[in-house]
This record gives C-alpha cells, sequence and structure tokens, in this order.
C-alpha cells in the first residue's frame, strides 16, 4: 500500500499512526517521495504531488493508494492523472473530503471503484477501533458494507421516502460542485452521496445544490444518500435565518428531484468515520434506514 498527499500536508506523527495501523494488519505500507512536501498550503507542487499519485498508480507491486490527508488542492491535479495505469491495473484509492476530486475523476474516466475512507493516521479521537476495522474490511475482503440512518445526525429528519438501487457515486458538495462542467460524470442512474462540513453557512449548502440542479447535473438520479453536514446544529436557533436549518434547505432543495432521500447516515467529516465503496451497485431503504453497498474490491 502506498501511502500519498494529494492535497494538505499531514504531520509526521499522523502518518506514523497510519504506517502502525496498516502493518498491524500485514500489509507492507510505503510513502510517496513528496508526502511530506510543503507548498503554500499544499503538499508539495501540483507535479510533485501528481507524480506520487501516478508512481503508485504505475507500480504493479502497489495494491491501494491512500491519502494522507484532505484539505485543499486535489481539484488541482485532476486532469493529469494516469488513469490509463489504473485501467491496466485496478487498484482501490482510499480519502474522503478533497479526495473526493480523485473519486469522481477515476470513476468518471476509467470506472474505477473507489473507498470513501478515512485518511492514513489513527487515533481514538478521529478513528477508533470501529472505524479502523471498517476500514479493513473494505480493503481486505468482500464483504457488502450496510450503514444505518442515526436519529441524532443533522440530516435524520431529511426523508423522502422509498427505495432506489444505482452506483453510488459522490462524496463532499463542495468538492462535487467544483467539478461541475469540468470533471463531473454523469450521474444518470445514480445513488447521490452527499455530506459536507460548514464554511459559510446555509446559504453556500444552498448555492451548491443550486449550482448542481440549474446545471442539470441532477438530472436522472435515482436516489439521494445524505451523510453528515458538520457545523450546522444550531442555525434553526439563529432570528436572522428565519428558524431554518440545514435539514430545510436539504429537503426545499432535494424533494423537488422526485426520488428516494434517506438523511442521517453517520459517514463524513465527523469523528470514527466508515469506509464506503464508491462507483458499486447500491440500494437505499428508506423504510429500513439503510444504505447498502456491494464491494470495491474483488
Amino acid at each position: 500500500m502506498r501511502i500519498v498527499s494529494p492535497a494538505c500536508p499531514p504531520s509526521r506523527e499522523e502518518v506514523a499512526r497510519g504506517v502502525d495501523l496498516l502493518t498491524s494488519w500485514g500489509l507492507q505500507a510505503e510513502l510517496g517521495a513528496h508526502v511530506f512536501d510543503q507548498w503554500g498550503y499544499m503538499a508539495g507542487r501540483d507535479e510533485d504531488r501528481v507524480f506520487d499519485l501516478n508512481a503508485a498508480f504505475r507500480d504493479p507491486g502497489v495494491r491501494a493508494v491512500i491519502a494522507a490527508k484532505g484539505g485543499k488542492g486535489t481539484y488541482r491535479i485532476v486532469d493529469a492523472l494516469d488513469t490509463d495505469a489504473l485501467s491496466r491495473d485496478p487498484k482501490p484509492v482510499v480519502g474522503f473530503s478533497d479526495i473526493t476530486h480523485l473519486h469522481l475523476a477515476l470513476w468518471s474516466r476509467c470506472r474505477l471503484a473507489t473507498l470513501h475512507g478515512p485518511f492514513a493516521k489513527r487515533d481514538d479521537t478521529y478513528a477508533g477501533p470501529a472505524s479502523a476495522e471498517s476500514l479493513r474490511r473494505a480493503l481486505m475482503t468482500t464483504d457488502p458494507v450496510t450503514l444505518h440512518r442515526d436519529p441524532s445526525e443533522a440530516t435524520a429528519p431529511v426523508i423522502v421516502e422509498g427505495t432506489a438501487t444505482g452506483v453510488l457515486m459522490g462524496g463532499n458538495l463542495d468538492a462535487i460542485r467544483t467539478e461541475t462542467g469540468a470533471g463531473l460524470p454523469s450521474l444518470q442512474g445514480a445513488i447521490l452521496f452527499l455530506e459536507h462540513q460548514r464554511g459559510t453557512g446555509l446559504g453556500e449548502v444552498d448555492r451548491a445544490l443550486t449550482q448542481l440542479i440549474r446545471s442539470r447535473a441532477l438530472d436522472g438520479l435515482r436516489g439521494i444518500a445524505l451523510g453528515q453536514f458538520i457545523g450546522f446544529e444550531r442555525d434553526a436557533d439563529d432570528p436572522t435565518l428565519g428558524g431554518w436549518g440545514i435539514r430545510d434547505v436539504l429537503r426545499d432543495r432535494l424533494s423537488a428531484l422526485g426520488v428516494p432521500v434517506l438523511g442521517g447516515l453517520p459517514a463524513g467529516h465527523g469523528a470514527h468515520p466508515p469506509t464506503i465503496p464508491l462507483g458499486t451497485q447500491a440500494t437505499i431503504d428508506t423504510a429500513t434506514g439503510t444504505l447498502t453497498v456491494l464491494p470495491a474490491v474483488v
């Protein structure tokens, strides 16, 4: 397994924890040449970050690639990915947040199934034993993955009843929006997974969803699976927002699409993230409150 830094630079301590975790599973963990580089807020220059990715894609001894950290910058390098190498020798890529740009590009250009999962670090506050075990199973078994709706999540009240099956795609809402008109693959027949971490507030979510709707990017969707929207928990108490919270924005924008919507999935920027395959068949069922996804590895 190769650890790379497509976005922001990790700490050496974080990477050391990731190496310890992977080797405890009997895996050999290697580091990309530029993992600890820094150029501004990014983990080295664009050409160096994409060099590490492509070197991992081209190396037949590397059987999986895991991002050391998210943040910013992955969107700058997706056009230079050697997807021909991955087509010849498919291998899962693991990460979330800014790494959503990789997930979208690799599905669009070579139909690679990837893993929306934690970065190459482990501690009990970020990714404890259950999160680590979810990553291990997604990498090393062919078991399907099932997530259950958590009523305590901010998106849990957003439900449009029904069931739907399709290829699961998506990830971070801001990354998906950024790829609109550039590298966003067709979502026809897909289940769209969305998660987000607060930046400027409810308006940013409204703008992102409206852009996707107006661009027709969401035409043909079969269903939507909503993960965590972190940092919006107190908006409904803000008198300047007219009593609206994140649930109201999501319900207002998504219910008009006429497809099943399952909110409340405990996946995203929160603690102890599970690992979810992307690019494989998935089913949402609002009656059981479940998202079930076929494995990304064979």
